[in-house]
Parts: structure tokens; sequence; C-alpha cells
């Protein structure tokens, strides 16, 4: 008899943006220079502060199991941010303390879905949202937004695509690829469907400390009595911190959606690493001041990008708003040749850019929108400015 692998993991997708950052490392390791836009990940060092509280757990000896949703004192930490910072008010035994944020994720999908709950997906969408979905059982419905509206899904359309097996809604903002935030009049309309339509809300606001220029930071989840029953807001320490190594992700949730996340977290991980715990507290309870300083050099980076791709052929850039990452419509460039060949994709686009320019840029097939590509601007503008020039290079030979 022979043996089968699980569909559900034969089903799932690796993950483009792992694959372009692990083979643009490969060639950087042979001494090529590459430049990096691929990674989501910032290229600040975690704050001194945080790193001493996690060597000081160790010579504390904090290295036991702690309760599984999270120490008591983080939770509590946890909970302060929320109320002061998102203006939502979890108590701490509504709060979990997760393995970054994609296990926040994973958690809440775990919880609230059942075999064939559908789950509306506003694309673009972070590529790892429909294989999270598919993998509790659930089934990815997208609703695809357009450039008028900045990409982000109306109220409308989202309350269009609703059937009778709709769960939740997943609402990304900031967005992941395209910088998009959802204004608190936008947040507003999709929380009166919600309600009306009586299907939960993940608000994944993992960006929420990025956000430039006259843009808010608004949680749905603070938007009224009924909208904050049927909303789940994950957020974590990774991006706002620069500390995504560490894997700090944190939910707050209704109580029972909260105790049902506890208790499947008990089973499949008990708690998150006890130093990392510590650091996060550090992180949520010392100093502030690294936040604004490292918004202000994402946000240089970002009028940088904007100003260089505005004046580059054949592409187009919807200016971000929030997070770290340029959304680039390539398809002018799709049309064209290179060196005597159609480029047919911007899988293919992306391929000639790393192997022949040695710029690492994310196609976006897998968030919903072939025809564009991914850049994060967490590197340094020098780096930046290299790597904008070779895209320039590139454009300017096609014919």
């Amino acid at each position: 008899m022979s043996l089968e692998l699980s569909q559900k993991a034969l089903q799932v997708k690796p993950s483009s943006t792992l694959a372009i950052t692990a083979r643009a490392k490969e060639l950087k390791s042979q001494g090529v220079d590459v430049v990096g836009f691929g990674a989501g990940e910032p290229d600040f060092p975690t704050p001194g502060n945080i790193c001493e509280a996690a060597k000081k757990a160790i010579d504390d000896g904090f290295t036991k199991y702690t309760p599984a949703a999270g120490t008591q004192e983080l939770r509590k930490a946890v909970a302060q941010k929320f109320e002061t910072f998102n203006h939502v008010h979890y108590d701490p035994s509504q709060v979990i303390i997760c393995n970054g944020g994609k296990h926040a994720l994973t958690n809440i999908f775990t919880a609230i879905l059942n075999p064939g709950d559908e789950v509306i997906i506003p694309a673009p969408y972070w590529l790892s949202y429909p294989e999270m979905v598919k993998l509790a059982g659930g089934v990815p419905v997208f609703v695809y937004a357009d450039a008028a509206n900045g990409y982000k899904a109306t109220a409308a359309q989202i309350e269009a695509a609703v059937t009778d097996r709709t769960k939740a809604l997943v609402l990304n903002t900031p967005n992941n690829p395209t910088g998009a935030v959802y204004s608190r009049q936008e947040l507003q309309a999709i929380a009166d469907a919600a309600v009306r339509k009586n299907f939960y809300v993940v608000a994944d606001e993992m960006y929420e400390y990025l956000i430039y220029g006259d843009e808010e930071a608004v949680s749905i989840a603070s938007l009224g009595e009924e909208i904050y029953s049927r909303t789940i807001t994950c957020s974590g320490l990774s991006k706002s911190y620069a500390m995504t190594g560490w894997r700090v992700g944190y939910l707050g949730a209704p109580a029972p959606i909260a105790k049902a996340i506890s208790a499947v977290q008990s089973h499949q991980t008990s708690n998150i690493n006890s130093i990392a715990q510590k650091a996060a507290l550090e992180a949520l309870t010392g100093p502030q001041d690294f936040i604004p300083k490292m918004k202000a050099a994402f946000e240089q980076r970002r009028d940088y990008m904007v100003e260089a791709f505005r004046r580059m052929p054949h592409v187009s850039l919807s200016e971000p708003h929030g997070a770290f990452y340029a959304f680039v419509d390539c398809s002018e460039a799709l049309g064209l040749s290179y060196r005597g060949k159609k480029l047919e994709d911007t899988t293919n686009l992306a391929r000639i850019l790393l192997d022949e320019y040695h710029v690492a840029v994310v196609p976006c097939p897998d968030f919903g929108y072939p025809q564009f590509i991914r850049l994060s601007y967490a590197l340094s503008l020098d780096d930046i400015k290299k790597g904008i020039g070779r895209i320039g290079d590139f454009l300017n030979a096609l014919s």
C-alpha cells in the first residue's frame, strides 16, 4: 500500500517572497552585489534596551515554561497598548501572545472556521492569507480592489461577496503589498456591513505604527460594541520594534474566541519563547523613541521611491501611505521585449532583474495581481538608490 501525503499540505503554495529572498541570499553568499527589495523586514537592529531585557531574562533563569497564552505581565502590557493606541478594551484574559503574527492568524482561523466556511480576502492581499484559510478548512473568496480607490476594497464590494457560507473578512490596514490605509469612514462602512451581514472581521494591523502623512491608525474594533464583538485584532512586534526573528505576535478577541484560541495554542505550541516574552515586555513598556525615528527613515525612503518611479518608463506606482512596500504596475512593460524576447510575466521580469541586474523584487501573482511587483523599502537609502538605478537601466533596455 502506498502512503500519501495530506492533500492540505500538497495544496499549499510555497512563499514566493521567501523564495526570492533565499535566491538573493544565495547570490550574495557567492559575492554578488545584490540589492534586495524582497523581504518585509526592517533593516534596523532591535533596540538595545530590548536586547538587554532578553539577556537579563537568561541571567535570571527565566528559561522555563510560562502559561500557554503568555505571561500575565505581558498580556497586561498588550491590553494596555490596545487601550491607549488602538482605543479598544481587551481584558488581559482576552489577549493571547503568539509565535509571531502568522501564528496569531493561524490561531484565529483554526478557532473560527469549519470546513467549507468562506473568508473574504480583499485583493491585493498578503500571499499567506489564502493558504492559512485553506489549511484551516476554509475557502478563500477574493474581492478585487482597483487603482481608482487606492487598491482598497469598498464596503459595497465586500457585501456583494457575502454568501450564506461567509464566516469572516480579512482586513489588512496598512496593507501589504500596497501600503494602502483605510480611513475611518471606509472602516465604518465595512463595520456596518459586517454587523448587517453578521460575519467576523480578522483585523491584521501589523503595520499600525508605520503610517505617513495625514493618515491615521484606526482599529475597526474601536467603532462600536457591535463590531467589537465580531472583531479579532492582531498585531505583533516584528515590524514596529525590528524584532522579526524574536517571533512575538499577539491578538485580542471576544472572550469566547480568546478562550478557544488559548486551548488550541496550549496543544499546538504551548507558550512562545520565555526570553522573547521578557524582551516584548520591555519593548511595550520601555522607551518608545525608536518607533518615530524608524518611521521617519521609512518615510524618507518612501518619498524617494515615489519620485523615482514617477520618472521611470513603462511602470507606475500607487503611492503607499503606510507599511514599507511599493506596489508597482508593470502592465506596460509586459507588452515589451528584452533582448529580443517578449516579457511573458512578472515572474520572468523578476528573474531577469535578479540574474542580470542583481536586484531582488517580488512578482505578485500570489498577491492576486500578476501584472505587479512588490518592492520593500526596508533597506538603506543608499541601497535603494543603487537598486532603483539598476531597475531604470533594465526598463530603458526594453523595446
